[in-house]
């Protein structure tokens, strides 16, 4: 059986990560070196239409080839790997509230069988639930209670990896939820905040984009929004009059124009902005509308005295020219872009150009995973 989804805080050297997206597969393989870490592969393989949708695999068989083939062609010699599901409509990470004087069966018993069953948007017969205890802390009635991660997928999406991986001849040690692979890439970088900064990490992917706001490490508050990089590309392709295409090419190199503030948002006021500009500033602005709810959302449910600190992107979307500037003007939140090189100190065979780090973000949180 595959080992916890939750775990976010283990893992201090040394696996394979096979990361599996609707586009592209990405595999890291990493090593101790003396104090630090050194990327040993990094490999990526299109996926073709169809094998992967809406963060399912449709074709586990498919999918297995794909890893097969990407496998022996970088000559990784894998026994077992790390992985991660999409968040989404099939997946649910909550923070919830347990009596501290339960033992470890209690806390089982109540969270696995009683408490999941509250948040789950589906049957829990159908789902995949694990939990990871956090702190320890008072309520406002004088209770102790501990703080739990509750972590679901259902149980179609976890078959279908396991399956995948198996028909690719490859043990499937971790199965995850892709924000921690993330969140534990990033991990020193977020100990810069206080406990009482929390930090929106939106990981752009290629159908949706994923925003997780942490606390200490810790995501307090994850959400899917139907935006990706497929989206802007297709808007920046109608409007210059070019064939629709999987490939996200034509946004590499591309810039977010900064405006004036009176005309973000009003594509009416763009003055001398082109088509294909105008195009991609609609949806990169109703993905800050998106990204603006969901922080006002998290804000009103939380505790007192509690602010969102900063925007981090992730994702190969990250990589859009000026795309940080654009949320910092948009939503008056300082904004800055991963690079998870930097932030693991990782030591590569090759130099890998700025753009492409902050898409191999979830793959090396992968990588440091003990499998």
């Amino acid at each position: 059986m595959v080992k916890a989804l939750t775990s976010l805080l283990s893992g201090k050297s040394k696996g394979i990560g096979v990361e599996l997206a609707p586009d592209r597969i990405n595999v890291a393989q990493l090593r101790k070196q003396g104090q630090g870490l050194k990327l040993v592969t990094l490999a990526s393989t299109p996926v073709p239409e169809g094998l992967f949708q809406e963060g399912q695999i449709m074709d586990p068989p498919g999918m297995a080839e794909l890893i097969q083939a990407l496998l022996a062609e970088h000559k990784i010699k894998a026994k077992q790997v790390s992985s991660a599901v999409m968040g989404g409509r099939d997946t649910v990470t909550r923070i919830i509230h347990v009596p501290a004087e339960l033992d470890d069966a209690e806390l089982r018993e109540l969270v696995i069988n009683q408490e999941a069953a509250l948040y789950l948007p589906f049957a829990r017969d159908e789902a995949d639930v694990d939990y990871q205890k956090l702190g320890l802390f008072t309520d406002e009635d004088g209770i102790e209670k501990f703080r739990v991660l509750l972590v679901a997928t259902k149980k179609e999406v976890t078959d279908s990896y396991l399956q995948t991986f198996e028909a690719a001849g490859v043990r499937l040690s971790v199965l995850e939820i892709a924000s921690f692979s993330l969140i534990r890439t990033i991990r020193e970088q977020l100990r810069q905040f206080s406990s009482q900064e929390a930090v929106a990490i939106v990981d752009i992917e290629f159908e949706s984009t994923e925003i997780s706001i942490a606390v200490d490490g810790i995501p307090e508050f994850t959400r899917a929004v139907p935006i990706g990089t497929f989206q802007i590309q297709g808007a920046l392709s109608r409007a210059m009059n070019l064939p629709p295409s999987r490939s996200t090419e034509l946004l590499q190199g591309m810039t977010i124009p900064i405006l004036p503030t009176d005309t973000i948002g009003n594509p009416g006021r763009m003055g001398g902005t082109n088509p294909g500009a105008a195009a991609m500033l609609r949806i990169v602005g109703e993905l800050a509308d998106e990204l603006r709810r969901s922080i006002d959302f998290y804000i009103n449910q939380g505790e007192e005295n509690l602010e969102v600190a900063q925007l981090l992107l992730a994702g190969p979307g990250a990589a859009i020219g000026q795309l940080d500037e654009f949320f910092t003007q948009r939503l008056s939140l300082p904004c800055s872009q991963v690079d998870p090189i930097a932030a693991l100190s990782l030591e590569t065979p090759d130099e890998i150009p700025p753009a492409q780090r902050p898409g191999l973000s979830v793959v090396l949180g992968l990588g440091l995973r003990e499998s």
